[in-house]
């Protein structure tokens, strides 16, 4: 790749990723991420296949950052109430302690290109609706250890759960004090009858 011999993916995902996450994915042409990372137009294409697949390789890497990668070990957990109060606090925590206000690049994601991006659009319209079934599995494991009751609607308390992670990383771009966020969790989940004094 003459001058780009060097190029590191993983440097460059990482560095994409913040791009994206700060500007949206529209605002990041394939010029500009080119100039930002030193390559060429043509190395770019090489080294990504295209633009959509450059977000999705994004997408993927933050999600092995981002704080809902401990929602996969609630088969471990032993208070699954206290793995979702955990969960939304440190939700918190990240989004006030984010000095720029970024908010969540999944949920940035959604708000961009569901409904606009024909090919990503649906990929990030399916990734919600995984979410929320793993929300409501992990509900349904609530259930069988006796700590929460399953009347029958699991399924719409996970989509509550959902709509409380997706308004948090929402409402932390223009509520950027801990506590505040923190009130909105413990209002939540304490009305869906699942918060846990931690």
């Amino acid at each position: 790749m003459g001058r780009d011999a060097k190029f590191n993916r993983e440097v460059a995902v990482e560095i994409c990723m913040q791009q994206i996450w700060r500007y949206g994915f529209e605002a990041c042409s394939v010029k500009a991420i080119s100039e930002t990372l030193g390559i060429t137009r043509s190395s770019f294409y090489h080294a990504f296949g295209s633009r959509e697949a450059l977000f999705l390789e994004v997408l993927e890497y933050y999600f092995t950052l981002s704080p809902d990668k401990v929602l996969n070990n609630a088969d471990e957990a032993k208070s699954v109430c206290h793995l979702l109060t955990d969960f939304f606090i440190d939700i918190c925590r990240v989004r006030a302690a984010d000095s720029e206000s970024k908010g969540c690049l999944a949920v940035n994601g959604i708000a961009e290109l569901v409904g606009v991006n024909e090919y990503l659009g649906p990929i990030l319209t399916d990734a919600v609706s995984s979410s929320a079934k793993r929300l409501e599995y992990i509900l349904y494991q609530a259930a069988l250890k006796g700590e929460i009751h399953d009347d029958g609607r699991l399924r719409e308390k996970a989509l509550a759960l959902q709509s409380l992670m997706v308004g948090l990383n929402l409402m932390s771009k223009v509520i950027h004090c801990e506590k505040d966020l923190q009130a909105i969790v413990r209002q939540t989940l304490s009305g869906l009858g699942l918060y846990m004094q931690t």
